[in-house]
């Protein structure tokens, strides 16, 4: 059985500080670990990161067509060998090359999906880590479920189709789409876009769970979400059998916090034969266990790659907030006392690009 990671993140701790442990997928005992090993760890992962960092990260931002639909906005960051500039994009600063050259060819591609009321730069430190460490990434920001509009935050499952029309338009017309290897695929989901990522890999969600779930636990944001938008979480709208779009290209999966994780069981997940590496925040308020990641892990075919962020709240695997991006989205910024986001997220990062390196090999 593949072995799981409870890890730890804490601030100024003087004294027994645990950062991580090693238990079975399905277990949770605790192990502690003292803080000059808190110390030595954090320094192996930053030291990994840089190790990590053979080119600069190139940027690019720009619509793509989405026939019948609004164009969507996209950004992609890739190697480059130019030097960076650090710049504001959306709400955060970036340390990026923007429209410099692609460097090198046999490139592996990631495609990343939000989560609800996002937008495509909300992972964008995890995205330059894989730039620079040779992958593209390419996001998107989800038509009618974004931080500007959430017309459509209801259709989810047209999430999985606008992912494929952003991985069709890589491959096919970006201008240095012939430098991707387009045997080596994975996709990157967070929240919403963790059920979109399991979708991509194989998985099939069930509508008809929401409406029980939702009767049984009606205070879930999922379910006033539901109420607010449509106003009656138990009646799922009827879906056609192909309304979920798969895509085989995908070769691996990095799935945060998924949404909605119980709607999909072991039938739902029985297609999804890929590498799964799965997060989940151990005290996440939004989607609070075990009807999630924890549904999910319970239910995949093949045991994932699994990790429980100890002291995480939901909003913890979105990229740390500056004092501009507080005053704006105040919401998303806040961790809970003694959580450092900042130091998660960087050993996140760095488990991310070596789970995909490991799992999209170079031919």
């Amino acid at each position: 059985m593949k072995q799981g990671r409870l890890v730890f993140f804490k601030k100024k701790q003087k004294t027994s500080t645990p950062l991580s442990r090693r238990v079975p997928a399905a277990a949770e005992t605790d192990q502690r670990f003292p803080g000059s090993f808190f110390q030595k760890t954090t320094a192996c992962f930053a030291f990994l990161l840089v190790s990590l960092q053979a080119n600069a990260a190139g940027f690019t931002q720009l619509s793509i067509p989405d026939p019948g639909n609004p164009p969507l906005e996209i950004g992609i960051w890739y190697p480059s060998d130019a030097p960076v500039h650090s710049e504001r994009i959306s709400l955060d600063t970036q340390d990026v090359a923007r429209d410099a050259a692609v460097a090198g060819g046999g490139l592996p591609l990631i495609v990343m999906s939000h989560g609800q009321g996002g937008q495509f730069s909300n992972a964008f430190d995890t995205a330059v880590a894989l730039a620079n460490a040779g992958f593209v990434a390419a996001a998107l920001t989800h038509t009618g479920d974004n931080l500007h509009d959430q017309s459509r935050v209801l259709r989810i499952w047209d999430r999985t189709r606008q992912l494929h029309v952003l991985t069709d338009w890589v491959l096919q017309d970006w201008p240095a789409h012939a430098q991707i290897d387009a045997n080596r695929i994975g996709v990157f989901g967070f929240s919403a876009g963790g059920l979109t990522a399991l979708v991509a890999a194989g998985g099939t969600p069930d509508m008809r769970r929401i409406g029980p779930h939702c009767a049984a636990h009606p205070a879930e944001f999922i379910c006033t979400l539901i109420v607010r938008n449509r106003g009656d979480a138990g009646k799922p709208p009827a879906l056609p059998a192909d309304v979920w779009v798969h895509d085989p290209r995908v070769k691996a999966a990095v799935v945060a916090a998924p949404a909605l994780g119980y709607t999909f069981g072991r039938t739902g997940l029985a297609g999804v034969h890929v590498p799964v590496q799965l997060w989940r925040a151990e005290l996440d308020h939004i989607l609070p266990q075990p009807f999630y990641a924890q549904a999910v892990h319970d239910d995949l075919p093949s045991p994932p790659e699994y990790h429980v962020v100890t002291g995480a709240d939901h909003m913890d695997f979105l990229t740390p907030c500056d004092a501009q991006k507080a005053r704006i989205v105040p919401a998303i910024c806040e961790s809970l006392p003694g959580f450092d986001r900042a130091a998660f997220r960087k050993a996140f990062d760095a488990d991310v690009v070596r789970f995909f390196r490991a799992n999209l090999p170079a031919r």
